[in-house]
């Protein structure tokens, strides 16, 4: 019986409560292979891609290259933003290939599928750049963790702070799929239990161009607040173009309720100043994310985005945890996620909650203006740090199946 095998007969036998001695430390195939599932081609590239596929490197390189005598190797693949693409991949890599975890994986209706997979075939799925919170939530799974953020914290986190500042009521333009949808409901939510009002929301196909109609649209709603639950190109364009059409200048403000610092480059402060926003992880936070950074930047080119430095985080965890299971079994694996506290150079005293969810803190940015910038990449200004448990969802109020419910 081959050591995969093995596993799933541990797996079997202990679903059954059946005494099976599998306690022996195993490594299945001798290595262990993390597969980067990302974006490399499209609109999330900037924000997801090569990026993530340098920081599960570093990664494993930081962690010595072996874990429990074994190689470990990172192999990556483009799913084109496309779920049966992404799907036909994660099949590919655990039946043919023998990766063992998936990470990174940019959206939503994506990781949902990727999730089924690697829960169906007993993989670990390192979730860090798709954001809706029924990742942790309704579709909630065993060997899946969700790290970087979520819907929930964002609007938690960038929403809230929006109405504190007087935006009580929001017009949402939307990207229609999970992930918007998600970030749509959230931010909804928050609104209208801090005593706002959603006067209206628009839905637009991802990786649209031309985003004049939706922004008109959101312009004469006269709504204080113009949400956008959208990610990366889409963001990039919608900002920009709102812009052209005079909206902030017109009094309405306009919050990326995801905004990356990758889009923030691409639309120059010139247009992205004085913009609120959310984020995991902020470069130069601290002499460790600067460092960290420094050497990020020496191999990939580009400034690390909080996707990027969660899958760091994520992969760095993975493999403390198999060296502390003595496997690389699943569930085995991520139940000592869950018991392992989370400190990496952006995450200081987190934790895996029983969801998957990472509890960590999260943080409110002002985007700067030019003549406040002061050196490449000097783009924000803290204003707020949002503490884990205030951040995210409550964990009986995610729906969560595996969570036992308290009578």
């Amino acid at each position: 019986m081959t050591l995969r095998k093995l596993g799933f007969a541990c797996l079997a036998a202990g679903s059954l409560w059946l005494p099976v001695p599998c306690a022996q430390a195993q490594i299945s195939d001798d290595i262990v292979k993390v597969g980067v599932l990302a974006d490399m081609s499209g609109l999330y590239s900037d924000l997801s891609g090569i990026g993530s596929v340098v920081a599960a490197r570093m990664a494993a390189e930081d962690f010595g290259g072996t874990v429990l005598g074994r190689k470990i190797e990172i192999v990556s693949a483009d799913h084109q933003n496309k779920p049966d693409i992404g799907s036909n991949i994660a099949r590919e890599w655990i039946e043919r290939q023998g990766v063992d975890a998936i990470a990174d994986v940019p959206v939503s209706s994506i990781a949902f599928a990727v999730q089924q997979i690697a829960k169906d075939r007993n993989r670990v799925l390192l979730i860090s750049s798709s954001g809706s919170s029924d990742l942790t939530g309704k579709s909630c799974s065993p060997t899946s963790v969700h790290w970087t953020y979520d819907t929930y914290a964002l609007a938690q986190t960038a929403g809230k702070a929006m109405i504190e500042q007087g935006g009580d009521s929001w017009f949402f333009i939307t990207a229609d799929y999970a992930f918007g949808h998600a970030l749509e409901r959230d931010t909804a939510a928050i609104v209208k239990a801090n005593g706002g009002k959603v006067l209206g929301a628009i839905r637009h196909p991802q990786d649209t161009p031309d985003l004049s109609s939706y922004l008109l649209q959101a312009q004469n709603s006269n709504a204080k607040v113009i949400g956008l639950a959208n990610a990366g190109g889409d963001t990039i364009n919608s900002i920009k173009q709102a812009n052209e059409f005079g909206i902030v200048r017109g009094g309405q403000k306009m919050i990326g309720l995801l905004t990356y610092i990758s889009d923030v480059h691409g639309i120059g402060l010139q247009y992205a100043k004085g913009l609120i926003l959310a984020s995991a992880f902020y470069w130069d936070l601290t002499d460790e994310s600067r460092a960290w950074t420094k050497r990020f930047m020496e191999r990939s080119k580009k400034i690390p985005t909080m996707a990027n430095a969660g899958v760091y985080g994520a992969v760095s965890h993975y493999l403390k945890a198999i060296k502390e299971a003595g496997t690389d079994e699943a569930q085995a694996v991520v139940r000592k996620m869950k018991e392992i506290p989370v400190n990496d150079f952006f995450t200081k005293d987190g934790s895996v909650r029983e969801d998957g969810r990472v509890i960590r803190d999260m943080y409110l940015f002002q985007v700067k203006s030019p003549e406040d910038s002061k050196y490449p990449y000097d783009y924000y200004r803290l204003l707020k740090t949002v503490p884990g448990l205030q951040a995210f969802r409550p964990l009986a109020e995610g729906g969560c199946p595996m969570i036992a419910k308290k009578s």
